[in-house]
């Protein structure tokens, strides 16, 4: 006899409806679900001492039609646990587009498990447009409604259902949904429903799921159903876990849409966006009058877009995805992602250059077996080049050309074309050498244990963009004078810092480069016949990191690669002179070596020179949780060097 699926079981808490007919919850309550016997699953708090609260229920349903149009109703019933989980649960919020959407809450109310009622609806209730923020302002048509609920303690039940009907779609015939069954925290039941016309097949990715899901057609729709139970809470994340993992299950669903669609459409809106007015035309030819090559005139005028158009975003309707003309960017002097981006390629196009919009996620992380434009939430440039696309972010003012926010590189990305033609790539990857820190401490040690001497630091690549960011303003003559203290301080308590150099962070052709004079700074302290120079230096890993990975064996995460030492190399040299007849007591240098990156130690004593060398590097890469003996040794190889104390003896 064939046993049971998970959705014939719960049969009995959602009540039974014709798959090919999705449940319409309205404020009257949902028809497929008894509310009795989902209440009925109410925990005991004892049993979960670490949560704040858990979900009896976690329900979707969504309900699309081939133009794009549709509802999503969400429900959710939590069991609140404790005074903290109060505070999380006193007020709901909902948001939603005022310009393409409508919004319903169904009910908000606080129950026993019992079912008794506590309070049937919210004790009050505001709507309102999100503010824009004012060091970089966004302008949309979000509104936010809010909702708090009255009488809520511990022990009490939280229900809410709402629906967002969809009454205009950004693109027509496009949509994009996606569903967590794994929640975050114990989950008694869930389920997701997805209604679509029979005549459509939606595209779905699931992810880690382990049960079936079900699906019918009937009455001119289909219906897939995802239900299970008792989903219990995922396991804390292990020290570099990777997103990429088989513990999270969840799914996401798209239009059948191609991506040529999405970039015909977006082609559709930009079609006319382009064009150079006389007063641009002055613009660019004074702004590339002094280069000497296509790529100076680039360069220059992505320092113009990037860094002297504040960024204000007016994402009203379907200015959210059409960008404004060039004349009037250059009128307000301000200006989005896209219209920054729009800028760039009008004026490169009026150069003579191939450019063109590259759609994209500021974040990264786009599925691209699931074609939609409701993916895209950000815009750069790309320009044809002899040995291929150069990719510019013109929202990144502290980033060079050539270079791009680390959430980017890798990432896909669609090129639209002027004809509508859309082509799908996948951004490139930098370099661990093209990220570097460099370290230098060059000086001399007194026989008093004063050292005297300079600090540099060189950065480059993506660790650049916090310094630039810093330097990226005028510095006062007080500012200085606290910075070199603070750099000085930094190495060594007490020491005094003068001479310091700075560049300008806004300046992109300037090498990020800082560098300061140390005096007075008491590097060591008496020990018996010799002393104890005290090295600015910490040891890349620690003992507690060896011992939180170690508990945590067998792993269940996978391993990123990219988050043990990263995709970038470090380097660090100290060069002490010392003392007349001193000799330092040397450790033994570490080479370590793994699919996790290299690292190599020395310490060298030549004449009076004493010398310390460290460098690190990174790499890129996925190893499964199994691999995690390999990544154990490694880390304890390099915890093991410490040159933070260095014994010296005396004559």
């Amino acid at each position: 006899m064939r046993p049971p699926t998970i959705c014939a079981l719960l049969c009995s808490l959602l009540a039974s409806t014709a798959l090919a007919q999705a449940p319409v919850t309205t404020t009257a309550g949902d028809p497929s679900v008894r509310n009795d016997t989902i209440y009925a699953l109410a925990v005991k708090p004892a049993d979960y001492p670490e949560e704040q609260y858990v979900f009896l229920l976690d329900d979707g349903v969504v309900r699309l039609e081939a133009d794009g149009r549709g509802t999503r109703t969400f429900r959710q019933v939590a069991q609140i646990l404790t005074q903290d989980g109060v505070e999380s649960w006193g007020e709901l919020r909902f948001s939603y587009s005022g310009s393409r959407e409508k919004l319903t809450v169904n009910w908000a109310r606080v129950l026993r498990p019992d079912g008794t009622v506590v309070s049937a609806r919210p004790t009050h209730e505001q709507e309102s447009e999100v503010p824009a923020a004012l060091e970089y302002p966004v302008y949309s048509d979000t509104k936010v409604h809010r909702a708090t609920l009255g009488g809520l303690a511990p022990g009490l039940l939280v229900d809410y259902s709402y629906t967002v009907e969809t009454l205009q779609p950004v693109m027509p015939g496009d949509f994009f949904a996606s569903w967590s069954v794994t929640t975050g925290r114990p989950t008694e039941r869930s389920r997701f429903i997805l209604d679509v016309p029979a005549s459509l097949t939606p595209r779905i990715r699931e992810r880690n799921i382990s049960f079936e899901r079900q699906m019918s057609v009937a009455h001119g729709r289909r219906v897939y159903e995802w239900a299970t139970a008792h989903i219990p809470k995922p396991p804390v994340p292990e020290p570099f876990a990777s997103d990429s993992n088989g513990v999270y299950a969840g799914l996401a669903v798209a239009s059948p849409l191609s991506w040529a669609d999405v970039a015909r459409w977006y082609a559709g809106l930009v079609r006319d966006r382009y064009t150079v007015t006389p007063a641009l035309d002055a613009r660019l030819a004074d702004l590339v009058k002094g280069a000497a090559t296509g790529l100076d005139s680039l360069r220059a005028v992505h320092r113009w877009v990037a860094q002297d158009f504040r960024y204000v975003s007016v994402a009203l309707g379907l200015a959210g995805y059409q960008p404004r003309e060039p004349a009037a960017i250059l009128e307000t002097m301000y200006g989005d992602c896209k219209d920054k981006a729009t800028l760039f390629v009008a004026l490169a196009q009026r150069m003579g250059f191939h450019a063109y919009p590259v759609l994209l996620s500021a974040s990264g992380g786009i599925d691209s077996l699931l074609p939609s434009a409701r993916q895209f939430d950000h815009m750069i440039a790309a320009v044809e080049r002899p040995e291929g696309y150069l990719y510019l972010d013109l929202t990144a003012d502290e980033i060079p050309i050539g270079q791009l926010p680390a959430p980017e590189y890798g990432a896909f990305a669609l090129i639209v074309h002027p004809d509508g033609r859309g082509e799908a790539v996948t951004l490139p990857l930098d370099s661990a050498s093209a990220n570097g820190a460099t370290n230098s401490l060059v000086g001399t040690l007194s026989p008093e244990g004063v050292f005297a001497g300079r600090m540099t630091t060189t950065l480059a690549g993506r660790l650049q963009v916090g310094l630039r960011q810093a330097l990226s303003h005028t510095i006062t003559a007080r500012q200085r004078e606290e910075f070199a203290r603070g750099l000085a301080n930094g190495l060594f308590e007490g020491a005094v810092g003068d001479s310091l150099e700075l560049f300008d962070g806004r300046d992109l052709s300037a090498t990020p480069r800082i560098s300061v004079v140390i005096r007075d700074a008491k590097a060591t302290s008496p020990a018996g016949t010799g002393s104890i120079l005290r090295l600015p230096m910490r040891p890349l890993f620690s003992s507690e990191l060896v011992a939180n990975l170690e508990s945590h064996v067998p792993r269940k995460f996978p391993i990123s690669v990219a988050a043990v030492i990263g995709p970038a190399v470090a380097l660090e040299e100290y060069r002490i002179t010392l003392p007349q007849g001193w000799r330092a007591r040397l450790p033994a240098g570490v080479t370590a070596s793994s699919a996790y990156g290299e690292y190599r130690s020395t310490y060298t004593q030549d004449g009076r020179e004493l010398r310390v060398e460290r460098r690190a590097e990174g790499a890129r890469g996925i190893q499964p949780p199994e691999k995690v003996a390999d990544l154990i040794a490694f880390i304890r190889a390099i915890a093991q060097d410490d040159p933070r104390l260095i014994m010296l003896e005396h004559p």
